[in-house]
């Protein structure tokens, strides 16, 4: 949620923190929270897709910051949407936000605080590999956190200021202050500088009662709450410039109860009080997150452990998807258009008894945040499944319906090595539905082999990088992301029939960038690929088996759309004989011909033979003819 404005009112009033160091403890960690703003302070790239194999790095270094202080963290994420609604209006004013700041970005250059798309991913990933525990709620998570901390007795790290208002025993560390990169030693112990708060010195400080505390908060305005209507700024503070939040606490010490300054509160604005912020004030308790029947049982253990994507709660419960935005102009249509054949597969698996009831998916056309119902689709295979037993289908059907919604087949994907075969699989679908100019195929392709091979995805790039986007270029390798991101949704929803990719090692925006433009100004990839020979035989092999499954898959296309138009078309079956015929006709001629070149090497051999054994002869009897004709360079041999 976040209670309006606290946060920077409170860093005016420092006194309330403690500065304490911090160390041998349980910490719970907001993980949305931390996703964004570890990000966000990095100094990685926004605008050109992201720098995810850096963002690895960095989570790697935050979680051995903490193990070095025999800190425990314990990272719990926001799963689905509220069913209630009440989010409604702040979820549709931040995506227009987002919107606008997206296309100021693609304009200006200017980093405007836009998640990469696949970030998330990066986080949950990583901190899987690093074996940190990792719950999601199957709703918001603030009051799980809250909740888990009291138990637990130990502090919440987050930025979120609705913890400025949880009376947490252990207290609240704010993000911001929390100096992990600079651990400090004492004799054998290890702890992190930080500031620490507690609602104890809140209420002391500000002369308010504890149990006033959720009453301030919904009167000061969360994302829940849009009180109108009341002035709070001309209640006295005993300040010459009231702020709001001042002359509310002012107002708030008179009462005692949280029903009183309810009752009072709307009799000044009745307009603006309404059920469901009363009811988050009075009982402050968890809402109830699920209905019967809507989620099926197998289903909650990866979503509780963040193994399947909390959007999937979101179409299962309210028949709604609200989409990443990318860096992109507002001329551009959304990228999430390439990748919406994928989610209408994932929303026919969700919803197959409901399959005539659209899916509301929430995108931009233009700098306008749209609401677009999508119809859910199924492939031959998917049409056949039912969500409650999908876990118990056999593992090529489950194959079968990802590879069917990507338009491709496993023919050539074995080839491969497993990490890379959806990523290949992905990037035909992309040929396919974003038609990329060739240098921007080689170049991602390039740039996913260099990272997968060295992990670092610096090995070509210039030190001085690209600082201006070009949007056409950036809006094509966006609509690559969405794919990916959406294929791994989709993918994890099937029980991973093909291993998921570390998505690190995939994709570094200013790298691909970095290759476009070198080979627009004339950089040729031998130049590129020459001090890198592991990287060029990956990228050749990665090359050869997308362009060979993208050719047989249009080659299947062809064949079908042959056989609708024409139905006395020898069967698939049939043509396959024949071209067992012509390719061992093929092979004969292959090698006679091989046999025949060989022959004729042999007969060359044998004249150059002779040639020399002559010529030998002829440089004996006449040394001074040879000798010129060595200067002359007619020494044919």
């Amino acid at each position: 949620m976040g209670v309006q404005g606290l946060a920077s009112f409170l860093e005016h009033h420092r006194n309330i923190y403690r500065e304490v160091r911090f160390g041998r403890s349980r910490l719970l960690v907001d993980g949305c929270n931390l996703n964004y703003l570890l990000y966000f302070s990095s100094g990685l790239d926004q605008n050109h897709g992201g720098e995810y194999a850096a963002y690895e790095t960095l989570i790697e270094s935050f979680i051995a910051a903490l193990r070095s202080c025999d800190i425990t963290p314990y990272v719990v994420l926001d799963g689905g949407s509220d069913v209630t609604d009440k989010k409604l209006e702040t979820i549709a004013k931040r995506g227009k936000d987002r919107v606008r700041k997206a296309h100021e970005a693609a304009v200006s250059g200017k980093t405007m605080g836009i998640l990469p798309q696949m970030a998330e991913l990066v986080f949950r990933q990583t901190l899987a590999r690093l074996q940190v525990p990792v719950a999601q709620c199957l709703a918001e998570a603030d009051q799980e956190i809250a909740a888990l901390a009291s138990e637990w007795r130990c502090p919440v790290l987050s930025n979120d200021s609705d913890f400025l208002v949880f009376d947490l025993p252990a207290g609240f560390l704010p993000i911001s202050h929390f100096q992990w990169r600079e651990v400090r030693q004492s004799g054998s112990l290890s702890s992190i500088s930080c500031w620490s708060y507690c609602t104890s010195s809140f209420c002391s400080f500000f002369g308010l009662q504890r149990q006033l505390l959720p009453t301030f908060a919904a009167l000061a305005g969360n994302d829940y709450v849009k009180l109108r209507g009341i002035d709070w700024t001309r209640f006295d503070s005993g300040r010459e410039a009231c702020s709001r939040l001042e002359g509310l606490l002012c107002w708030l010490r008179g009462f005692k109860e949280p029903q009183e300054a309810l009752e009072e509160a709307s009799r000044n604005s009745p307009d603006s009080l309404n059920q469901g912020w009363a009811i988050l004030v009075l009982e402050g308790r968890c809402p109830a997150t699920l209905r019967s029947g809507l989620v099926p049982s197998w289903m909650l253990l990866p979503l509780t452990q963040a193994r399947l994507s909390g959007n999937i709660l979101d179409v299962l419960r309210l028949h709604r998807m609200s989409l990443g935005f990318c860096i992109e102009t507002q001329e551009l249509p959304s990228a999430n258009q390439t990748s919406r054949p994928l989610r209408q597969v994932m929303y026919g698996l969700l919803l197959g008894k409901d399959k005539f009831t659209p899916v509301e998916e929430i995108d931009r056309e233009g700098l306008t945040l749209i609401s677009v119902p999508v119809k859910p689709t199924f492939t031959r295979t998917s049409k056949r499944l039912r969500l409650d037993s999908l876990p118990q289908v056999a593992l090529s059907d489950r194959r079968n319906v990802l590879l069917e919604a990507l338009g491709v087949t496993q023919e050539f994907l074995h080839l491969l090595p497993p990490q890379l075969q959806l990523p290949a699989a992905v990037s035909c679908y992309w040929l396919q539905k974003a038609q990329p100019p060739p240098d921007l195929q080689r170049a991602l392709l390039l740039g996913m082999s260099n990272t997968l091979r060295s992990g670092t995805g610096n090995s070509f790039q210039n030190k001085s990088g690209i600082k201006k986007v070009d949007v056409n270029v950036s809006h094509v390798f966006s609509q690559w992301q969405v794919c990916m991101k959406d294929s791994i949704r989709l993918n994890q929803l099937l029980g991973l029939p093909l291993p998921e990719p570390d998505v690190s090692r995939l994709y570094q925006g200013p790298l691909v960038h970095q290759l476009v433009h070198r080979m627009r100004s004339g950089g040729k990839l031998k130049t590129l690929l020459r001090s890198d020979r592991p990287s060029q035989e990956l990228y050749r092999s990665l090359l050869s088996v997308v362009r060979r499954v993208r050719a047989a898959s249009q080659n299947r296309r062809k064949a079908a759309t042959r056989r609708r138009r024409n139905p006395e078309e020898p069967s698939a079956d049939l043509r396959r004989l024949f071209l067992r015929d012509e390719e061992t006709e093929s092979e004969a001629r292959v090698a006679v011909a091989a046999q025949e070149e060989l022959r004729l090497q042999e007969e060359l051999l044998q004249v150059r033979t002779r040639y020399r054994t002559k010529e030998r002869r002829n440089r004996s009897k006449n040394p001074d003819l040879a000798r010129k004709e060595e200067c002359r360079g007619r020494d044919l041999l």
